[in-house]
């Protein structure tokens, strides 16, 4: 599941965007990956670990949840 996020204010010369991404790491357990910066860098990583799908998935919730209300929006 991933979800991806964007603000873009041009009066503030603000274009970032936020990626979150739930997958399965190499071992079997399920990371939550996110991605942040610019848009049009690559922008910095993070990974967090969990013990369920589930777990990563209410933390990817959380996290869009605190971007939105911030003024992140998503994007298809």
């Amino acid at each position: 599941m991933i979800a991806h996020l964007e603000r873009k204010q041009p009066g503030r010369s603000c274009f970032r965007f936020y990626r979150l991404e739930v997958a399965r790491d190499l071992f079997g357990g399920w990371v939550l990956v996110r991605s942040w910066g610019r848009i049009g860098t690559r922008g910095r990583d993070r990974i967090d670990r969990f013990a369920s799908a589930e777990a990563a998935r209410r933390a990817q919730e959380r996290h869009c949840a605190a971007k939105a209300r911030r003024g992140y929006s998503a994007v298809n």
